[in-house]
C-alpha cells in the first residue's frame, strides 16, 4: 500500500477551481492521519505556504482550469512559487494542453507535470505522450543548463575584439 493521496477540494463546479480554504483544512486532517498529501491548488503563494504549514511536502498548482488546455495562465505566479519554495517538489496539475506548455513549466524549474486530457483526447495518444515526454525533457534540460533571462534591450552576442572598424 501507499500513504500517498491526491487531494482535490473543488470550490466551483463550472471552473473546477480549488476551494483553497477547504483544501488547507482537509490537508491538515489527512496529514495528521499519516497521509502524504498531494494537494491540487491554485498558484497563490499564500495558500501554498499554508499547505506546507499544514504538513504537505509537495505542491500541485494548476496552470489553468482542469481540461481547459489553455496552458500557463500566470507564469509569474508559477515562477514565484518556485522562487519562494526552492526545495519543495512542484508539480503542475491541470490546464496543460500542448507539449510546449509542459516545456515552459519545466523551464521554470518545476519537477513534473501531471496531465490527462491532452493525451487522452489526442488523435494519437501514444504519439502525444511521446511528444510530452520530449517536451518535459527539453524544458528540464534547458532549466538545468541555465536559461538566459529576457532583456528589454539588445545585447551583442559576438565580441567586438578583433572585428574590423570602419571610420
Amino acid at each position: 500500500g501507499t500513504n500517498w493521496i491526491k487531494l482535490e477540494v473543488i470550490g466551483n463546479h463550472d471552473t473546477l477551481q480549488p476551494d483553497v480554504f477547504g483544501l488547507v483544512d482537509a490537508a491538515g486532517i489527512l496529514v495528521s492521519e499519516g497521509f502524504d498529501v498531494f494537494p491540487y491548488t491554485t498558484d497563490d503563494l499564500v495558500v501554498a505556504g499554508r499547505l506546507l504549514d499544514a504538513g504537505c511536502r509537495l505542491l500541485m498548482p494548476w496552470c489553468a482550469p482542469i481540461g481547459s488546455a489553455r496552458g500557463p495562465q500566470n507564469l509569474d505566479a508559477l515562477r514565484s512559487l518556485r522562487g519562494h519554495f526552492p526545495g519543495v517538489p512542484l508539480i503542475v496539475d491541470a490546464g496543460i494542453g500542448r507539449p510546449s506548455h509542459a516545456a515552459s513549466v519545466m523551464e521554470l524549474g518545476y519537477d513534473a507535470v501531471l496531465l490527462n486530457t491532452a493525451v487522452a483526447r489526442a488523435g494519437d495518444p501514444v504519439a502525444m505522450a511521446a511528444a510530452f515526454g520530449k517536451a518535459v525533457e527539453a524544458g528540464h534540460g534547458g532549466y538545468c543548463a541555465g536559461l538566459l533571462e529576457p532583456r528589454d534591450m539588445a545585447v551583442p552576442s559576438t565580441p567586438l575584439i578583433g572585428m574590423a572598424a570602419f571610420s
